[in-house]
């Protein structure tokens, strides 16, 4: 792979979805039989994740789109940056309110702040929810979904906001870290049933854990060096993958790659969009939860 991206555990058919951004193309992976399949993309593709009747809704360049990989159908739902050629879409998850949220990014160096952060609603329509990023990243949500991570990997920081589960509205916008290239810029990220905010530090091969309220409480050295996003997957959401993209490091250049390790706590199972969650349930509402703790 060239840049590893969008790791996403799918319960329904235990398998991991990942990206090659630039390929471009879209993977699953069985990790019992450790079978990959391929499905390439018309264009580049930044990120994705699980919708209703075993579809993904997918980033691509060309815009937000649902695919069925059944069939390999791409229906156009929207594209937040029509005449924005300078950008392209990059980190997005489904959140607790069933949306997809995805941010942009500019897509030459340096990078400049032309990226917002978008929510895609179940019915199609798009909001801008932040302006002024150089590049969208690290979207997460807390287990009770109350709690939104957000990160900027060019600013960089990491930001946090109450989350309104109902109408997905944010307010009370804080800063949780600041983590500059030594200790890792900011890229992908994912939560634990303990609310620890894990991010990859792409610029220092580790994967940098962060406690609700901001505090480094670990960080793990990784083989590669430069992660781009963890995700919590196996039945009992106790794998963490990890994406990487192609980098120097011990003076020779490696290949992106898919990692993955045993942690002692599980992680957040996904949201799916169009499935908001039962308000006042945080994650408990979920079966693929459910399952996972039993």
């Amino acid at each position: 792979m060239e840049i590893g991206e969008s790791p996403v555990w799918d319960r329904a058919r235990d398998v991991l979805w990942f990206v090659d951004i630039p390929k471009p193309a879209i993977y699953s992976l069985d990790p019992r039989s450790r079978r990959v399949t391929t499905y390439g993309m018309p264009s580049m593709v930044g990120s994705l994740g699980l919708a209703d009747h075993g579809k993904l809704i997918v980033a691509l360049r060309s815009g937000v789109h649902m695919w069925d990989p059944s069939s390999g159908d791409l229906e156009f739902i929207v594209h937040p940056e029509p005449d924005l050629d300078v950008n392209r879409l990059n980190d997005g998850k489904v959140g607790p309110d069933g949306s997809f949220w995805v941010g942009s990014m500019h897509d030459a160096m340096p990078r400049a702040p032309t990226g917002s952060l978008y929510r895609i609603a179940p019915d199609g329509s798009c909001s801008k929810v932040l302006n002024g990023l150089h590049v969208s990243n690290g979207l997460a949500w807390s287990p009770d979904g109350r709690t939104m991570y957000h990160a900027d990997s060019r600013a960089p920081y990491i930001q946090t906001f109450d989350f309104n589960i109902a109408d997905g509205t944010l307010s009370n916008r804080r800063t949780l870290a600041e983590p500059d290239a030594t200790a890792g810029l900011p890229d992908g990220a994912a939560t634990d049933q303990n609310g620890v905010y894990w991010s990859a530090g792409v610029t220092a091969g580790v994967l940098n854990g962060f406690s609700p309220d901001g505090v480094l409480v670990r960080t793990i050295d990784l083989p590669v060096s430069s992660p781009t996003m963890p995700c919590f997957g196996g039945p009992d959401l106790s794998t963490l993958f990890i994406t990487s993209l192609s980098g120097q490091g011990s003076g020779s250049r490696s290949r992106g790659t898919l990692l993955s390790l045993r942690m002692e706590v599980p992680g957040v199972p996904v949201d799916v969009f169009g499935k908001p969650r039962s308000i006042g349930l945080g994650t408990a509402h979920n079966p693929q939860f459910q399952k996972a703790t039993r």
